[in-house]
């Protein structure tokens, strides 16, 4: 008989960090795959994601619309909460043999809990990893809601041991978003690409656009009173230079509002000749146009990540990556503006040949979880392992 998996997607780097997996299981023989989109994945406002993962050829078996917008600490919490509430009836109905959660996006933590009450053996994909912020409490308490631990290098599996996990339950299989840059580079083998041939952006762009830089930065959760002037500061360090830059907006965390506020002021007032804002691309065409950037800008993950597997130089601000295994690429900066800009400067004057490290993963990690989820032993009990 046939294992159902139940994969909850509540985000757009979620679909990203599992979409490889998804296709292994469609294609396996003893998985039945079921998709659940929650959250921002649903909302045109962040790209609506559930699209996507549609025209990718995969089902949505099931929709929950648990989103309260707002963008603050109070709307985080309770969007979580009901979240639990919806997943737990949606759990219900499909009766899953287990449940994938993805990550440490504080919704996340949604799917964790509601499976754990109902006794479905849950599967977390990214745990024992290490950064700042929200994200950090969420990642850890997932943890120790799972049965099952996929993770992507040797140290996260030291740590999710070390919290008490059964040694047996960790398994290291890489992260299938470095599944996706390896078959770019194995499709594309050097070819460039042109980003508004494909997509519209908001803003202006120079004539000439061969050299661009890439920017993603998020609100912080634990400092979003300061949001808006963190992007500021960014803007600040970049606005002078003659380069194209390609901006992207935030993911729907607490001080969303305001770094995307920030942006619009920036955009309508000051007219920047060089900006162009996008609200989402295709994974594999964001993979494209970061590997032909001179440098990504921000504190995303996937600059820390899919980055250093390609060895593009990536410029890391602020705390909100605090803590990850970090490659060559990276570079790491505060705030300040001038410190942002002399980083970016040194990037786009490298002239070293690019070395990307397999830090994160080798690009088979799809494949290796659907063989995992289809045979390994499966239980919702839980005991210590100190």
């Amino acid at each position: 008989m046939k294992r159902k998996v139940c994969v909850v997607i509540t985000a757009r780097p979620s679909y990203s960090r599992i979409r490889t997996a998804l296709k292994a299981f469609q294609e396996h023989d003893d998985i039945e795959l079921q998709i659940v989109a929650a959250t921002s994945a649903l909302l045109y406002k962040y790209g609506q994601i559930v699209k996507v993962i549609q025209k990718d050829g995969f089902q949505v078996t099931e929709s929950v619309y648990n989103l309260i917008e707002g963008e603050s600490l109070i709307t985080s919490a309770k969007t979580t909460g009901l979240g639990i509430i919806e997943l737990s009836g949606v759990f219900d109905r499909l009766k899953p043999d287990m449940v994938v959660t993805i990550a440490d996006r504080y919704e996340t933590i949604a799917t964790a809990i509601a499976a754990a009450y109902l006794n479905i053996p849950l599967v977390h994909i990214q745990g024992g990893e290490v950064t700042g912020n929200i994200d950090e409490k969420v990642r850890h308490a997932i943890t120790k809601l799972s049965d099952i631990h996929l993770v992507a290098t040797e140290k996260a599996r030291e740590r999710v041991i070390r919290m008490g996990e059964n040694p047996d339950s960790v398994h290291i299989t890489g992260c299938p978003s470095i599944d996706i840059v390896q078959a770019v580079l194995d499709e594309d083998n050097g070819k460039s690409f042109d980003i508004l041939s494909k997509y519209s952006g908001v803003g202006m762009s120079l004539p000439n656009r061969s050299d661009y830089i890439v920017v993603l930065q998020h609100p912080v959760t634990t400092e979003i009173e300061s949001a808006s002037e963190q992007i500021r500061n960014t803007y600040n360090a970049l606005s002078d230079m003659p380069i194209q830059i390609y901006w992207f907006w935030p993911n729907s965390d607490s001080g969303s509002d305001e770094v995307s506020k920030t942006l619009r002021k920036i955009r309508e007032n000051e007219k920047p000749n060089n900006l162009l804002l996008f609200k989402n691309v295709m994974s594999d065409d964001f993979i494209r146009l970061m590997n032909g950037a001179k440098c990504i800008v921000g504190n995303s993950s996937a600059a820390i990540r899919e980055a250093s597997y390609l060895g593009v130089p990536a410029i890391n601000i602020g705390s909100r990556q605090a803590g990850r295994e970090r490659g060559r690429n990276v570079a790491d900066v505060s705030y300040n503006s001038d410190e942002i800009r002399a980083a970016v400067q040194n990037a786009i004057d490298r002239k070293q040949e690019r070395k990307g490290e397999q830090i994160y993963g080798d690009g088979k990690a799809g494949q290796r979880i659907a063989e995992l989820l289809a045979s390994t032993e499966l239980t919702s009990e839980k005991r210590l392992y100190f």
